[in-house]
């Protein structure tokens, strides 16, 4: 999905979902998106990560064109993103959610397919999938202030999507809902993508990430800093290495020289170090059995997007 990696041959220019060509956004004296490139492929799922304050908020607004740009340019599927075809082919599911609650959930879908010039049987048809899709069709006829959290946020989806758009960006979809809310939304996502629908996805939970996203691009500090999918990001920060926590009873030993000697680190009474092949443990077993340290608990974890993540910012995913 990135402009030099796995491009698809014959996949022209103007045939990308999306195309952002140094994006500069600045707010007064600070940079909040500086000189951001990138490409996404047709199909599939690209996650945009980022820490607070990174400048993934801009990106959205830019990517959706809700800013107007101090440099670059966004273009969907060759059109300008501000133009009519881009608009018809762009749908865009915001954080917040932006239905009316004193409709129904038939009202406000009728309401939002209007906004994007549905009529007659093309809007009834719309509904009818949109009800479908969200499983929301037994409660059609329902104001959405009785709704249930996760039936609005459903709600909030499919009136961004009514008309069916080539481009999904779906901005902290699962926010605030349930675990059983949060299940069917991950249905919903991976039904658009066997439509062949190409999704953005951000997210603050890294496991939703790990599930849906073939791509992933991490932006910090105005900048992406990393793209490629988990599993070549994961191998770029640390190759084949798993990590090993041990936890330590009481010692008088120096916990911290001792880990330094083997190449690990050591804060009170936890160690950690990286190991090539899980057999490696039994060498930092044997060497604590010789200095007489009581060893309570081994733990050894394969580096995932979190480990990543860490790793490339400094910083935790969090809301």
């Amino acid at each position: 999905m990135s402009a030099d990696l796995d491009k698809p041959v014959g996949v022209r220019p103007e045939a990308l979902p999306l195309r952002v060509d140094g994006v500069v956004k600045r707010f007064g004296a600070v940079t909040a998106v500086a000189g951001v490139s990138f490409e996404i492929q047709p199909g599939g799922c690209f996650g945009l990560l980022g820490p607070n304050g990174a400048g993934k908020s801009t990106l959205i607004r830019s990517i959706v064109g809700r800013v107007r740009l101090d440099a670059g340019s966004v273009r969907v599927f060759g059109h300008p993103v501000n133009s009519a075809p881009a608009r018809g082919d762009l749908g865009w599911v915001p954080q917040e959610l932006a239905v009316y609650p004193l409709l129904t959930c038939r009202e406000n879908l009728q309401a939002f397919g209007k906004y994007q010039g549905l009529r007659g049987k093309p809007l009834d048809d719309a509904i009818a999938w949109c009800l479908e899709w969200a499983a929301l069709e037994d409660r059609a006829g329902s104001p959405v202030k009785t709704l249930s959290g996760g039936m609005k946020r459903r709600l909030n989806m499919a009136a961004g999507l009514i008309h069916r758009p080539r481009l999904v960006l779906l901005d902290e979809p699962t926010v605030g809902v349930d675990p059983q809310s949060r299940n069917r939304i991950f249905e919903m996502v991976e039904a658009l993508r066997r439509s062949g629908t190409t999704i953005i996805y951000t997210t603050h939970y890294m496991e939703e990430a790990e599930r849906l996203c073939d791509w992933i691009a991490i932006i910090d500090h105005g900048q992406i800093i990393a793209q490629a999918t988990k599993e070549t990001l994961v191998a770029q920060s640390f190759g084949s290495r798993s990590s090993v926590t041990m936890h330590f009873g009481a010692t008088r030993v120096d916990l911290a020289a001792w880990a330094a000697a083997r190449g690990g680190t050591a804060q009170d009474s936890v160690v950690l170090c990286s190991v090539e092949k899980p057999a490696e443990i039994a060498d930092w077993l044997d060497a604590a059995n010789r200095e007489g340290l009581e060893v309570l608990d081994v733990t050894l974890q394969r580096p995932n997007l979190e480990s990543v993540f860490l790793h490339l910012t400094g910083k935790e995913l969090r809301a």
